[in-house]
């Protein structure tokens, strides 16, 4: 299974201000571009915090020669604490929300009302494994996953045992020190422990500059 990790930031890497202000960073054609790309997946992979602070459709839109079917859409959500009404949830596609075994049976059985499949992962340092997920995805057939999603999350795909590539789209523009990173803490105690890539390609999209890069195995 082929596991994509799409990020949009700030040319020093940020992907909001301190006050959450993120709309628009990245310019139309990049956009554009992620709408290709999405087109391209069998299932985007995103996170809880993502679903509650931007309510995201996450879907293919006017893209020429898409005729569907949308993509799945996956929820990593340790306390299946999403809300069932979210803009992601819209019928028409497979919908899948991973938590912990211990999460509130009330709220899982809210999900599945809607239409949504829960699925119990085991967790990690607390919070469900993306591992796990990944794994639960590419158990049901699967073959493309775009993985969408803020810091914490992005930092736990950099670890995850599948990731294949990365599309870096960056805008030059300057949020600074104070703005939010696209990447959470990795935990690195060496260089030597960092995650490697080479860069695979790099053009202009718009204004901004749409960087691939490919693990370094």
């Amino acid at each position: 299974m082929e596991v994509v990790l799409k990020l949009a930031t700030s040319l020093d890497g940020r992907i909001a201000l301190a006050n959450g202000e993120s709309r628009w960073i990245t310019s139309e054609e990049a956009r554009a571009e992620v709408h290709r790309l999405r087109s391209q997946a069998d299932a985007i992979l995103t996170g809880r915090g993502t679903v509650e602070a931007d309510d995201p459709r996450m879907d293919v839109r006017d893209v020429e020669g898409f005729h569907g079917p949308q993509p799945a859409v996956a929820v990593l959500d340790t306390h299946c604490r999403v809300r069932p009404q979210a803009r992601i949830f819209a019928a028409g596609r497979e919908r899948f929300v991973f938590c912990r075994g211990d999460a509130p049976g009330a709220r899982a059985e809210a999900l599945r009302s809607a239409g949504v499949e829960v699925v119990a992962c085991p967790g990690e340092a607390g919070v469900v494994s993306i591992d796990a997920a990944l794994s639960e995805l590419d158990g049901r057939g699967f073959a493309c996953v775009l993985i969408e999603a803020g810091a914490a999350v992005a930092a736990s795909a950099l670890r995850a045992r599948g990731l294949t590539r990365i599309e870096w789209f960056r805008a030059p523009i300057v949020l600074g020190g104070d703005a939010r990173p696209v990447f959470t803490g990795l935990g690195l105690e060496s260089l030597a422990s960092a995650p490697r890539f080479v860069r695979a390609g790099v053009r202009e999209c718009g204004p901004d500059i749409h960087e691939t890069y490919e693990l370094d195995r």
